[in-house]
């Protein structure tokens, strides 16, 4: 047996008593823990054993230059804009880039196009501001920023403690305050006044993104009624996140939700230890994170490793501090502020994360609002079907006169490599 094979089968015998710990310790502690301390030792038990029968059949040099391989197969999130930073009211720098308007890419009407805006005239473009997701960062947004690169200004940023942004500093410290919803919207109005104090908007958000966006309507809504043209919403919510099952049975995701915040939060004071883990351990989570982004079966893997890689930067303790906000939100109210905007709301029809009846709900509080439910789609939509999803995005900004009708964006904006999307 050669010394791989050795070491990938301690690897395998490791995790295998692991799983039986933990299978024990879930039996030990029913009385005290109750059903939830039994349902995270079984879930445990079961990943760990997992990972043995893996790490048994599959070697770690061919896993890894597996990765290596899918990650030099795509140029998924290698675009870049000019960079800025601003600075959030509790001193937070927060990364953002722009990508200005190029008058050849948008067929020379620049001009045009700011005066259609709803027949008035405006001193400054369109600009098209994206929000990510939770655990994600502004690259999840690659495939949309190939197709409008050049056609449209647009803004792209990373959340606090995601991406390129610094780590919250309300966030700080054994006493720092969690994250809420609402100081992200405050984020985004931070954001809005550095990259594009003047001018018309677009909002666009996935999943958390979108919250923020509800977020900034409630704390900014004459900022929303006077700029905003249009709005997106993907893969989001407005409230109830808490009863959302992630497609497993009821009983045991209510009793794994009342103590996963505790969990987090100490995992997230082990942090150097859980990220060792989370690299040892990262085929099982690659399968989890296929599960709970995509739906189709033939998901290209170079866009599956992008997610992982997407989801694996996101450090144990920044996952930690952001996870109860979902719990709390409750932004429908705020859903109000963009009644008199035009309005597409997307979601994946198979997303276990925010399940797509939210964006129905959503729709039904903005009866004017486009619904588009895409088959075959999971959370990570944008991903999984750009086209798609990148058809509509275009279309909402045709409407509101911020890219010319005729643009071309059918070459862009898929999985497929194309010329031109390599960064720069």
């Amino acid at each position: 047996m050669s010394e791989s094979s050795t070491e990938d089968a301690a690897a395998a015998a490791s995790a295998a008593a692991a799983a039986a710990t933990a299978a024990t310790a879930a039996a030990g502690g029913w009385r005290r823990a109750g059903v939830a301390g039994a349902a995270i030792g079984v879930l445990a038990a079961g990943a760990a054993a997992g990972v043995a029968v893996e790490r048994l059949t599959v070697g770690r040099g061919m896993r890894r230059k597996a990765r290596l391989a899918l990650d030099a197969s795509g140029p998924y999130g290698s675009l870049r804009g000019t960079p800025g930073k601003a600075v959030a009211d509790d001193g937070t720098e927060l990364w953002y880039e722009v990508d200005e308007v190029d008058p050849e890419t948008a067929g020379g009407q620049v001009g045009p196009r700011r005066r259609r805006l709803f027949g008035r005239r405006s001193p400054a473009p369109v600009t098209v501001v994206f929000s990510h997701g939770y655990c994600l960062s502004q690259d999840s947004w690659h495939f949309q920023r190939a197709a409008l690169r050049g056609l449209v200004r647009t803004v792209y940023w990373d959340q606090r403690s995601h991406g390129r942004s610094a780590r919250g500093l309300a966030q700080a410290g054994p006493d720092g305050a969690p994250v809420t919803i609402d100081q992200l919207g405050r984020d985004l109005k931070a954001v809005i006044d550095a990259a594009a104090p003047e001018g018309p908007l677009v909002l666009a958000g996935h999943s958390m993104g979108g919250m923020t966006m509800m977020a900034l309507a409630a704390h900014c809504p004459e900022l929303v009624r006077e700029r905003v043209v249009g709005a997106v919403f993907v893969g989001t919510s407005g409230g109830r996140l808490g009863e959302v099952t992630y497609g497993l049975p009821v009983v045991g995701v209510n009793a794994v939700r009342r103590v996963l915040p505790g969990v987090l939060r100490a995992l997230g004071s082990q942090a150097d230890l859980v990220e060792r883990g989370r690299r040892a351990t990262a085929d099982l989570f690659a399968g989890l994170i296929k599960r709970y982004s995509f739906s189709s079966k033939d998901v290209d893997p170079a866009v599956a490793r992008f997610a992982e890689r997407l989801i694996e930067s996101t450090p144990i303790d920044v996952v930690a501090e952001f996870y109860p906000a979902f719990a709390e939100h409750d932004k429908s109210a705020a859903l109000e502020v963009f009644l008199e905007v035009p309005v597409l709301v997307l979601a994946g029809e198979r997303d276990l994360v925010t399940p797509s009846s939210h964006s129905e709900a959503i729709a039904d509080r903005l009866p004017d609002a486009e619904l588009v439910l895409v088959p075959d789609a999971g959370h990570l939509v944008m991903l999984e079907h750009p086209e798609t999803v990148t058809d509509r995005l275009a279309d909402l900004l045709a409407r509101v006169g911020a890219v010319p009708r005729a643009a071309n964006v059918d070459p862009y904006g898929s999985t497929a490599q194309q010329p031109g999307t390599s960064g720069g």
